[in-house]
């Protein structure tokens, strides 16, 4: 491809609204150009990358089995409402009206859609398993879109939904996922780690994410070092903190503190460490009656942790921050003073586990301006073990779940997710098959979804520099660049571009030429911003010498090759890419 028939759509400065850095680079590299809020187009340049991650993930998934459709991106809302998500999705699904009046939607994602042809299609155990996958277009009305692809609101996704007879089956396709996305990630050239997970609003029991590693990533990973745990934050299991808890030394005491409602400031005046602190969160159960006894729970976590609310949620149920109004309503005080000494029956503490092991602590007192000190369970808090679960975020050096070691914290960028369905949707759709006796059985389902707009972003966030993108060579949009300086001055240098230009085609390099009329600064500095792995130039100099000029995107110096065996050496080094 020649630059002159090409689009470069490239610009100095990016937008003030971009953030991150895949953001910024992916408009000044012309990859994308925003529309509205959430809603970006794909530009030749950048559709060139995201078709070499979609012919990877195509391959690879077709490689495992799976079989390719096109489902509808405009779905019927009654297959939303069998499974009851056309009202528990929330506010992200974008719901639309014919001119009938029927009710529809744009499809985030096609659980329902596949299940519906599943039941229609699959009667008997002999048509299973069977695993369909799209490649498709996808839209959920984020409420705060940014950081360009990374979180837009329509985005491409490769979604695929598995059928089996029963759960040995699913369990085997599930690990036949896992090896196809570790297969992809490592075809395209990404540093990534697959980590359990939480299924979320997908739903269903087992569930990993990929993850592709990278400083500006939105999710933690807790991992151990000296094994192969590793889990997203929200699901990482937090141990309670050894050796077990000491009895308590100190007598109970209320001490003023003026104007300190954070833990950090209450433990800086008492001067004592942060961890003898514990703060109390005060929660509105909604699966709970309102103003019913229990339905305001105070969760203690140590003043040094965070709640983790997906772990919370799943001891408590579905619950809210409670408002200041229902705090001083119910406990007569003030937010940043509130603690679980003497509240009653009308209110549940619940503890995390380290809570549970920590003697002589500090909490609220209860009262504006003061805490409460030398606190210990049994004597000034009732015990209840059924009401102690782990609750927290784990942090670095905590003991690793699987008891080889330590945690320690990275961030990644989540990028694929497979999922243990069950039977969350084959039994309120009734995707029913008889199977060897001729009894009727829900269909076991897994699901397994790829971002591949996202990969693009991701890819950036871990490939770049002072000079723009550094794609890894199975997603670059042209595996080199060829810049020919001088090329409409001089017919040596125009003569020997083209018959190098033509070489590398012929041998099957994706090759860039740059025969634009730009000062070389402007030319090189274009190749790499958008990303070029490899770059050859060619002038008159180096013509005399019978060289060209060899730079890899990421060396700091460039060498001469010899001019005749330019593209046997280009070949090489992308052969070892």
């Amino acid at each position: 491809m020649r630059t002159s028939r090409f689009f470069i759509g490239t610009i100095k400065e990016a937008p003030a609204e971009a953030e991150l850095a895949s953001h910024k680079l992916m408009l000044r590299a012309g990859l994308i150009r925003r529309l509205g809020s959430g809603l970006y187009s794909w530009m030749p340049l950048g559709l060139r990358v995201l078709r070499k991650v979609e012919a990877v993930v195509r391959e690879e998934m077709n490689r495992a089995g799976a079989l390719e459709v096109q489902l509808p991106c405009v779905i019927p809302a009654e297959l939303w409402q069998e499974t009851g998500r056309w009202e528990a999705f929330g506010p992200q699904l974008l719901k639309i009206e014919d001119r009938h009046q029927r009710d529809f939607l744009f499809g985030p994602t096609h659980e329902e859609v596949i299940t519906d042809i599943a039941r229609r299609e699959i009667r008997s155990y002999r048509q299973l398993p069977v695993h369909f996958y799209q490649m498709h277009v996808k839209f959920r009305d984020e409420i705060r879109p940014r950081f360009g692809v990374m979180r837009a609101r329509e985005f491409l996704m490769k979604d695929g939904y598995s059928f089996h007879a029963d759960y040995a089956d699913l369990e085997r396709e599930y690990r036949n996922m896992y090896e196809t996305y570790t297969r992809i990630f490592t075809r395209l050239g990404l540093r990534f780690r697959a980590v359990a997970a939480d299924p979320g609003a997908i739903g269903g029991t087992g569930s990993h994410e990929f993850h592709v590693l990278a400083d500006s990533g939105e999710d933690a990973i807790a991992y151990c070092p000296g094994s192969d745990y590793a889990a997203n934050i929200e699901l990482a299991e937090a141990l309670a903190s050894a050796p077990p808890r000491r009895p308590g030394a100190e007598a109970m005491a209320k001490v003023r503190t003026p104007g300190t409602t954070r833990c950090e400031d209450v433990a800086a005046l008492l001067e004592m460490p942060l961890a003898r602190t514990v703060k109390a969160i005060a929660l509105v159960r909604e699966s709970v009656p309102y103003a019913s006894p229990g339905y305001l729970a105070l969760v203690l976590i140590r003043g040094d942790h965070d709640l983790n609310e997906v772990k919370t949620q799943k001891a408590l149920g579905v619950f809210r921050f409670a408002r200041d109004d229902e705090i001083e309503r119910e406990l007569n005080c003030r937010a940043g003073y509130i603690g679980p000494v003497g509240v009653g029956a009308k209110v549940m503490v619940f503890a995390d586990r380290t809570v549970r092991v920590m003697s002589d602590f500090v909490c609220g007192a209860n009262e504006a301006g003061f805490h409460l000190t030398g606190v210990n369970w049994g004597r000034d808090l009732p015990e209840d073990p059924g009401r102690v679960h782990d609750l927290r975020n784990v942090v670095e050096g905590d003991a690793s779940p699987d008891g080889k070691g330590s945690l320690k914290i990275l961030r990644g960028i989540e990028v694929g997710h497979i999922f243990q369905l069950r039977t969350k949707y084959s039994e309120p759709m009734k995707a029913t098959f008889l199977d060897a006796k001729g009894e009727s059985r829900p269909m076991e389902m897994g699901c397994y979804g790829i971002g591949v707009t996202r990969i693009v972003a991701a890819a950036i966030e871990q490939n770049h520099d002072e000079r723009g993108i550094a794609f890894p060579t199975p997603m670059a949009p042209f595996q080199a660049s060829l810049v020919p300086i001088g090329y409409h001055k001089g017919a040596a240098v125009r003569e020997a571009a083209d018959k190098l230009y033509a070489d590398l085609s012929a041998a099957g390099v994706e090759v860039l030429l740059d025969d634009r009329e730009e000062r070389p600064g402007v030319l090189f500095a274009d190749m790499d911003l958008i990303g070029i792995p490899h770059r050859l130039v060619l002038s008159e100099r180096g013509l005399g010498a019978g060289s060209a000029e060899y730079k890899a995107r990421g060396d700091a110096q460039a060498q001469n090759v010899p001019l005749t065996g330019t593209v046997a050496f280009l070949k090489e080094r992308l052969d070892r890419a």
